[in-house]
């Protein structure tokens, strides 16, 4: 049965107003298939446990958001979801026990229903293929295969547990870096790798194919690439036009934050602007460059927000380059400017560009003017801004936090000295597994919890390299202004 919700919009205006739909995507057996030959190569650092990554993990994850957005499929049924024999049913898209909410949306699902439709099936059939270079006869065997199937060998890459017919998409687990939903529009991502393009396609065909998203068909925007990309020499792809979503951030109705990163070039960057001022969709993009190195990758594993006054950054980038008075004479020779510091740059339609000192002042600048908060601006940073445990949980992703509503954000149990600094701000510290009971017997409500880190299980989630602000790509939020 093709989803359908018809209440849903396309509407987020900034990143902590209450989080009302998301697109997720549990994951695969196509992650368990990872191998370690070619674990970099699919961009993991790691090979995972998947059923622990599935059962004591993520599944906690979306227990949650349940609770949080779509409620009436959850509460007081909780113990019954966990029962052993149910064998995680509630969590497969495939299986008929599944919660096929309209709220907290499987990628899954969405592929399933568009290709129940034989045109569409046929062409994105033929899409995958073309890229993973498949046989014609495979070609013809995928587009006989009934849709719920076909849906999972897109995905996962094979057949059976046995038959590998293409390489898995590991990354699908990052929603985020898809899409981003800007206001009521779809900014359309262009990865930097070739193991993220099957997944941009997928996205495509769903965001153009499926009916929920019918009425936005006008406003999903894709980026192109230069003129004439095709005469570039070589095969060098440092000037390629690449944008991700881990580097786009909707701060306030009028305003967007893009990272130029390792993922996402300046001349990514730079097109979608064009296509924003064009559309009129922001007045103002600041663009944050930072050091190109798998430390970062994207500008949402260096800062997020948690409240309208209040963000979680990595303290040693925050400060931008300064001009320093140098006499010597390597001074002269030397790269004049400092790979490892972040450079700040604000573009306003038709106004002068703008300029930031450090990320501090950037962000002091979108929750004091962009959000009229009225208080001072409060930073947590990663690890307590102590040396080694900044940098350390920097890494495993103290700094990539999902606000489900303001001051109520979900982060890996892994970070002690993060955690530490958010008990220093006054805010309160559960873990899912207590939190989700507490909802089940109402001692608390998703509606009246506040200033809350929940602390998510995070030994396998942690070693794929995203936190949860990659692993949500929000598609309607509450406005906060």
């Amino acid at each position: 049965m093709t989803l359908s919700n018809s209440d849903f919009k396309l509407d987020v205006t900034s990143e902590i107003g209450t989080l009302r739909t998301l697109l997720i995507h549990s994951p695969d057996n196509g992650l368990g298939k990872v191998v370690p030959s070619k674990a970099q190569d699919w961009l993991f650092e790691d090979i995972v446990h998947l059923e622990t990554m599935r059962k004591g993990e993520y599944d906690y994850y979306v227990k949650l958001l349940m609770y949080f957005l779509d409620p009436d499929k959850i509460k007081g049924k909780l113990k019954d979801i966990d029962a052993e024999k149910n064998k995680r049913s509630f969590f497969k898209p495939d299986d008929k026990d599944f919660h096929a909410s309209n709220r907290v949306i499987e990628i899954q699902s969405l592929l399933e229903d568009i290709l129940h439709d034989a045109d569409t099936r046929k062409k994105l059939v033929a899409s995958v293929c073309a890229i993973e270079n498949c046989t014609y006869r495979l070609q013809l065997k995928l587009i006989d295969t009934d849709p719920v199937e076909l849906a999972k060998v897109i995905i996962s890459g094979s057949f059976s547990k046995s038959e590998m017919i293409f390489a898995p998409i590991p990354n699908l687990i990052f929603s985020r870096d898809i899409g981003i939903a800007i206001n009521n529009y779809m900014l359309l991502n262009k990865p930097a790798k070739k193991a993220r393009a099957r997944e941009t396609l997928i996205m495509r065909y769903i965001f153009f194919n499926h009916p929920i998203f019918a009425v936005y068909q006008d406003n999903i925007l894709e980026i192109p690439e230069t003129v004439q990309h095709f005469l570039r020499p070589g095969e060098d792809t440092d000037q390629k036009t690449t944008l991700e979503g881990g580097d786009v951030m909707m701060v306030s109705p009028k305003h967007l934050i893009i990272g130029c990163s390792e993922r996402t070039s300046v001349s990514g960057a730079n097109e979608a602007i064009k296509l924003l001022f064009e559309k009129d969709v922001v007045k103002k993009v600041t663009i944050v460059k930072i050091p190109h190195k798998r430390d970062y990758m994207h500008i949402d594993t260096v800062f997020t927000q948690v409240k309208r006054n209040m963000w979680v950054l990595l303290r040693s980038l925050s400060i931008t380059e300064s001009a320093l008075e140098n006499n010597e004479p390597i001074a002269w020779f030397a790269d004049k400017k400092n790979k490892d510091k972040p450079e700040i740059v604000q573009f306003r339609k038709d106004k002068k560009t703008k300029t930031f000192e450090s990320l501090e002042d950037l962000l002091a600048d979108i929750s004091e003017n962009d959000l009229k908060s009225t208080e001072k601006t409060q930073f947590i940073y990663s690890g307590g801004d102590t040396f080694p445990y900044d940098a350390r949980e920097q890494w495993t992703d103290s700094c990539n936090l999902l606000a489900v509503k303001e001051g109520v954000v979900l982060g890996y149990d892994r970070n002690d000295k993060t955690v530490d600094a958010f008990k220093e701000k006054g805010f309160k510290i559960i873990r899912v597994a207590e939190l989700l009971q507490k909802f089940e017997s109402g001692e608390i409500s998703p509606d009246t919890i506040t200033d809350t880190l929940v602390l998510m299980p995070s030994a396998e989630l942690s070693r794929a390299r995203g936190g949860f602000h990659c692993m949500s790509m929000p598609l309607q939020r509450d406005n906060i202004i």
